[in-house]
């Protein structure tokens, strides 16, 4: 949508109100950091990054072995967790009006591709069935939400040339579906490339992803292998556009599980005893269902996970949340122009899109993880990965979109027509990225706990690690509805603000 002249009379109390909005975002996070702890904690963290530094311009594709393997693995998962979860998003989208199958999707959305590998792992083993739940599951209800909200945004003219009498089935797929089917098509390649990078990091907890070899390399202290690793990585980000043609994707896809590998068998005995027993809360196992005792001891087992654990682990989430949210808006704001065609020319804008490119193209995850290896496990590497990653996201596509505006032929030129030209036309729609960010940080945050910091998923690893599966159950159900209330929040201040996600979802 281009955009043309100054704020309109019946836009610029809109504006106004979204710079409120903003205000009170940024006072809230100020106010966080005074009680967040970003601390170094390394004995010599300027020595590390040297040699970190070092390595990753001395690059060393030799010691990489195995790597042509390791990278058709990587895009094996992703393939079939993204189809299954596309589809299953897709059938889902139809009846995501329905609240029971909203909420549904925002649970199962709420728990990291990682968190979910962990539970199947207690099930299913370390098999490649595994790897493809994890991502199948959370995708099925993100697409879910964002096909919904695509038709629900959609223009439909073509419905009223139809001709009279035409079913809802027919009217769906003659119309409804082809004037939406470039936006679906384009955000599920989005959802793809993301795939790529759960599929990238579930190498984490042990499958044959590139995630394990990453891992290896960096525990090793072998930062010119990681580098290498890296760089294959982005190298097979940047070229996408060239090797997921849509004629090959069927073919693609039907290929893909038999390139998962090998795994250990499934053990039915262990599912059943994952849903019957390992979930079931300690105190309820064996007890009457209306012993008084029984549920008494169940309220005091709740009651010191949630003021033991809960309670400090959800406060640490969302100092880290609210904190890195702001920080990731500052600097989408503050790189969108090095790939706009209203401040730069074709070179500045190649190396801008090179930049960005390379930071949203890193798991935060993986970037949490190198950060970790400088600082230590406080909130500063958490919230600068969060806030590379997620800035680099939105950047792009305020950048793109601001390629959009139309400019007068006397308007300012740098800082002026930044400020006070396509800032202001542009920031509701930066607001829209922003807000529909806040959710996936969210999950982000929970998930770096797994890396030593005191988030909710430090917590909810501590007790998979010690085999107490009702504990990391019941801290997983708390995440699951604080994620749901900001879900909730958001889709509630995007209303308020009138702030489209069409851009988000193309």
């Amino acid at each position: 949508m281009a955009v043309y002249s100054n704020q309109s009379s019946s836009s610029t109390p809109r504006y106004s109100a979204a710079v409120k909005t903003s205000l009170g975002f940024v006072a809230v996070a100020a106010t966080c950091v005074i009680f967040a702890d970003i601390s170094i904690v390394t004995f010599d963290p300027w020595s590390e990054m040297g040699r970190m530094a070092w390595g990753f311009v001395t690059p060393d594709f030799l010691a990489v072995t195995g790597i042509g393997m390791v990278i058709v693995q990587t895009i094996a998962f992703a393939l079939c967790g993204v189809a299954l979860g596309a589809v299953g998003g897709f059938l889902l989208s139809q009846i995501f009006h329905l609240s029971p199958v909203r909420w549904a999707c925002a649970a199962v959305r709420a728990i990291h591709e990682l968190f979910w590998a962990l539970i199947f792992l207690q099930m299913l083993g370390l098999t490649p069935l595994t790897g493809v739940l994890a991502i199948a599951i959370p995708y099925a209800g993100i697409c879910a939400k964002v096909y919904a909200e695509t038709l629900e945004e959609a223009k439909l003219p073509a419905i009223e040339t139809l001709p009279a009498g035409s079913g809802i089935i027919s009217a769906f797929f003659f119309a409804r579906l082809p004037d939406v089917w470039v936006h679906i098509k384009n955000y599920t390649s989005y959802r793809f490339e993301c795939g790529l990078r759960s599929s990238a990091v579930l190498g984490f907890i042990g499958l044959p992803t590139l995630g394990f070899n990453l891992e290896t390399a960096f525990g090793e202290g072998n930062y010119s292998e990681a580098a290498a690793l890296l760089i294959l990585f982005y190298i097979l980000i940047a070229t996408l556009r060239f090797w997921l043609r849509p004629k090959l994707v069927g073919i693609y896809i039907l290929a893909a599980p038999f390139l998962l590998g090998g795994g250990g068998t499934i053990q039915m005995t262990n599912i059943v005893r994952f849903l019957t027993v390992d979930i079931v809360p300690a105190p309820l196992r064996g007890g009457g269902s209306f012993d008084g005792g029984t549920w008494t001891n169940f309220v005091d087992w709740s009651s010191t996970l949630l003021l033991d654990q809960a309670l400090p682990g959800m406060v640490a989430t969302l100092l880290l949340t609210q904190i890195a949210l702001v920080a990731t808006g500052f600097l989408a704001l503050a790189l969108f122009p090095v790939i706009s065609e209203k401040f730069f020319g074709p070179s500045i804008r190649s190396v801008g899109h090179v930049f960005l490119v390379v930071l949203r193209s890193t798991p935060e995850f993986i970037l949490a993880y190198i950060f970790l290896q400088l600082w230590g496990p406080s909130m500063l590497p958490a919230i600068v990965a969060l806030t590379l990653h997620n800035g680099a996201i939105i950047g792009h596509l305020v950048g793109r979109f601001s390629n959009e505006v139309q400019l007068r032929p006397d308007c300012p030129r740098g800082l002026n027509l930044y400020c006070f030209e396509i800032t202001p036309r542009i920031y509701g729609q930066f607001l829209a990225f922003l807000f529909y960010r806040w959710e996936v940080i969210m999950r982000e945050t929970a998930i770096l706990g797994i890396l030593g910091i005191a988030t909710l998923g430090f917590y909810i690893d501590s007790a998979l690690a010690d085999i107490r599966l009702d504990r990391a159950i019941f801290l997983i159900a708390i995440m699951v509805i604080f994620n749901v209330g900001v879900d909730s929040l958001s889709r509630l201040i995007r209303t308020r603000l009138r702030l489209s996600t069409q851009g988000v979802q193309t």
